[in-house]
């Protein structure tokens, strides 16, 4: 199966992608960095060498860099904070819905009145749960909040919008949108990398948020190695 992961810290820190391809692409939005193996590819979407921040990610240019590659199914890994108490570090969900109020949409039509429905399409998700089960355990059908970045939100932040959704991040809905807008199917995956500010009581910062990371990569390692097994051998 043609399918394009889009990911980030888990790209950086693991080694799976050694091997594969580097290669570029040139979109009428800028240069795209990518690695590629057979009929799969891995994108950054922090970029390669320097990571940029959330707010300063070329969405444009990474969506339109796959759709231009020919892939119509992409698998997103997102690093996400809990709003939840029943949502602990190290779960891992797919998202349906989301919320991103805080900053317009990004999108490919900036002078025509046009633009698709949002949304998550999440095509390969029944897939992906029914395969990686009973290893992984991925609870379906929540409800992503996208904040700006970069900065963590403020103990006030998520005491206002831990009733809009289950998870908070920075990434997930301006590349749900752009690949709607074209055609391209979101799936969306997240792995709980912290509570929200202030949730359970608990703080964060990067230094924090660098060490939950690290100790969730085994687990993230573990699968995309079990996704790439899977999808490598779907029709």
């Amino acid at each position: 199966m043609k399918v394009a992961f889009v990911s980030g810290t888990s790209i950086v820190n693991s080694d799976l992608f050694a091997s594969w391809e580097n290669r570029s692409i040139e979109t009428r939005y800028g240069v795209v960095h990518y690695k590629a193996k057979a009929d799969l590819v891995v994108l950054n979407r922090h970029g390669y060498g320097v990571p940029l921040p959330p707010h300063s990610i070329n969405y444009r240019a990474n969506i339109r860099a796959l759709a231009d590659l020919g892939f119509r199914e992409i698998v997103s890994l997102n690093s996400v904070g809990s709003l939840k108490p029943d949502l602990p570090p190290g779960s891992l969900v797919s998202c349906a819905d989301y919320v991103c109020l805080q900053q317009g949409p990004v999108t490919f039509f900036d002078d025509e009145l046009k633009g698709g429905a949002p949304g998550i399409d999440n095509t390969l998700i029944p897939l992906l749960v029914e395969k990686l089960s009973p290893e992984f355990t991925i609870q379906t059908g929540k409800v992503y909040v996208q904040m700006r970045g970069p900065r963590f939100e403020t103990k006030a932040e998520i005491r206002l919008i831990r009733d809009w959704g289950d998870v908070v991040g920075m990434t997930a809905a301006h590349e749900a949108d752009l690949c709607r807008e074209i055609g391209l199917h979101y799936n969306s995956l997240a792995i709980v990398d912290n509570y929200a500010n202030g949730l359970m009581n608990e703080g964060i910062d990067f230094e924090k948020f660098r060490e939950l990371v690290q100790t969730n990569q085994r687990k993230v390692n573990r699968l995309f190695t079990r996704m790439l097994e899977i999808l490598s051998a779907a029709p």
